[in-house]
Protein backbone atom coordinates (compact mmCIF):
# COMPACT_ATOMS: atom_id res chain seq x y z
CA UNK A 1 0.00 0.00 0.00
CA UNK A 2 1.00 3.42 -1.25
CA UNK A 3 1.73 6.53 0.76
CA UNK A 4 -1.08 7.77 -1.17
CA UNK A 5 -3.43 4.91 -0.87
CA UNK A 6 -3.16 5.35 2.93
CA UNK A 7 -3.66 8.67 2.94
CA UNK A 8 -6.09 8.23 1.09
CA UNK A 9 -8.24 5.77 2.94
CA UNK A 10 -7.18 8.24 5.97
CA UNK A 11 -9.86 11.45 5.15
CA UNK A 12 -12.11 11.69 1.99
CA UNK A 13 -12.49 14.70 -0.12
CA UNK A 14 -13.08 17.93 1.46
CA UNK A 15 -11.98 16.13 5.25
CA UNK A 16 -8.92 16.80 6.65
CA UNK A 17 -6.17 13.71 6.62
CA UNK A 18 -5.37 11.87 9.63
CA UNK A 19 -1.78 10.84 9.78
CA UNK A 20 -2.74 8.56 12.68
CA UNK A 21 -5.55 6.51 10.50
CA UNK A 22 -2.67 6.48 7.21
CA UNK A 23 0.09 5.07 9.60
CA UNK A 24 -2.56 2.55 11.18
CA UNK A 25 -3.90 1.75 7.74
CA UNK A 26 -0.11 0.83 6.42
CA UNK A 27 0.34 -1.22 9.47
CA UNK A 28 -2.45 -3.35 8.91
CA UNK A 29 -2.10 -3.70 5.51
CA UNK A 30 1.44 -5.68 6.18
CA UNK A 31 -0.39 -7.76 8.90
CA UNK A 32 -2.65 -9.07 6.82
CA UNK A 33 0.14 -10.32 4.60
CA UNK A 34 1.02 -11.78 7.71
CA UNK A 35 -1.95 -13.40 9.72
CA UNK A 36 -2.25 -14.96 6.17
CA UNK A 37 0.40 -16.64 6.57
CA UNK A 38 0.22 -17.58 9.90
CA UNK A 39 -2.65 -19.02 9.31
CA UNK A 40 -1.30 -21.22 6.38
CA UNK A 41 1.72 -22.19 8.86
CA UNK A 42 -1.08 -23.41 11.58
CA UNK A 43 -2.66 -25.83 8.82
CA UNK A 44 0.25 -26.96 7.66
CA UNK A 45 2.01 -27.77 10.69
CA UNK A 46 -1.10 -29.22 12.09
CA UNK A 47 -0.64 -27.45 15.16
CA UNK A 48 -5.08 -27.87 15.65
CA UNK A 49 -7.58 -30.42 15.16
CA UNK A 50 -9.37 -30.34 12.94
CA UNK A 51 -6.12 -28.58 10.66
CA UNK A 52 -8.82 -26.92 8.46
CA UNK A 53 -9.41 -24.35 11.18
CA UNK A 54 -6.15 -22.83 10.72
CA UNK A 55 -7.36 -21.65 7.55
CA UNK A 56 -10.44 -20.95 8.75
CA UNK A 57 -8.66 -18.41 11.59
CA UNK A 58 -6.87 -17.09 9.73
CA UNK A 59 -9.20 -16.45 6.71
CA UNK A 60 -11.65 -14.88 9.89
CA UNK A 61 -9.02 -12.57 11.24
CA UNK A 62 -7.73 -11.59 7.78
CA UNK A 63 -11.38 -10.64 7.32
CA UNK A 64 -11.63 -8.44 10.33
CA UNK A 65 -8.51 -6.59 9.47
CA UNK A 66 -10.27 -5.60 5.55
CA UNK A 67 -13.19 -4.54 7.70
CA UNK A 68 -10.54 -2.22 9.69
CA UNK A 69 -8.99 -1.27 6.68
CA UNK A 70 -12.45 -0.31 4.87
CA UNK A 71 -13.28 1.64 8.19
CA UNK A 72 -10.62 3.42 8.51
CA UNK A 73 -11.95 7.00 7.20
CA UNK A 74 -15.13 6.57 9.54
CA UNK A 75 -13.42 8.21 12.49
CA UNK A 76 -12.57 6.04 15.46
CA UNK A 77 -14.29 2.60 13.96
CA UNK A 78 -11.32 1.36 11.96
CA UNK A 79 -8.45 2.01 14.71
CA UNK A 80 -10.88 0.30 17.64
CA UNK A 81 -11.52 -2.52 15.00
CA UNK A 82 -7.36 -2.21 14.83
CA UNK A 83 -6.85 -2.80 18.74
CA UNK A 84 -9.15 -5.73 18.31
CA UNK A 85 -6.91 -6.98 15.71
CA UNK A 86 -4.53 -6.60 17.82
CA UNK A 87 -5.84 -8.68 20.73
CA UNK A 88 -7.25 -11.17 18.46
CA UNK A 89 -3.59 -11.65 17.08
CA UNK A 90 -2.35 -12.04 20.84
CA UNK A 91 -5.00 -14.52 21.85
CA UNK A 92 -4.13 -16.36 18.58
CA UNK A 93 -0.63 -16.37 19.21
CA UNK A 94 -1.43 -19.24 22.15
CA UNK A 95 -2.28 -21.35 19.02
CA UNK A 96 1.18 -20.88 17.43
CA UNK A 97 3.65 -19.83 20.16
CA UNK A 98 6.27 -18.49 18.06
CA UNK A 99 3.74 -16.21 16.35
CA UNK A 100 3.88 -14.44 19.85
CA UNK A 101 7.14 -12.52 18.33
CA UNK A 102 5.59 -11.18 15.44
CA UNK A 103 2.33 -10.17 17.24
CA UNK A 104 4.52 -8.14 19.55
CA UNK A 105 6.51 -6.47 17.15
CA UNK A 106 3.45 -5.44 15.14
CA UNK A 107 1.41 -4.02 18.41
CA UNK A 108 4.73 -2.28 19.51
CA UNK A 109 4.38 -0.73 15.58
CA UNK A 110 1.02 -0.23 15.91
CA UNK A 111 0.80 1.37 19.75
CA UNK A 112 3.91 3.83 18.08
CA UNK A 113 2.13 4.78 15.38
CA UNK A 114 -1.25 5.45 16.95
CA UNK A 115 1.12 8.16 19.64
CA UNK A 116 2.98 9.53 16.61
CA UNK A 117 -0.01 9.46 14.41
CA UNK A 118 -2.25 11.35 17.21
CA UNK A 119 0.51 13.52 18.08
CA UNK A 120 1.17 14.70 14.29
CA UNK A 121 -2.84 15.38 13.72
CA UNK A 122 -2.62 17.28 17.27
CA UNK A 123 -0.15 19.72 15.63
CA UNK A 124 -1.46 19.71 12.41
CA UNK A 125 -4.35 21.20 13.64
CA UNK A 126 -3.30 23.36 15.69
CA UNK A 127 -1.19 24.70 12.52
CA UNK A 128 -4.24 24.48 10.78
CA UNK A 129 -6.19 27.04 13.23
CA UNK A 130 -3.30 29.10 13.49
CA UNK A 131 -3.37 30.03 10.08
Amino acid sequence: MGAGAAMHLAGGRGARRSTQRALGSIVLGFELFVVFLAGMTVFGLGVIEPRELGIWGGLGLCAVILVALGTMRLGKVGLTLGWVVHGLMFLAGFVLPPSLIIVVIFTALWVYCMVVGARLDRQSAAAHQAA
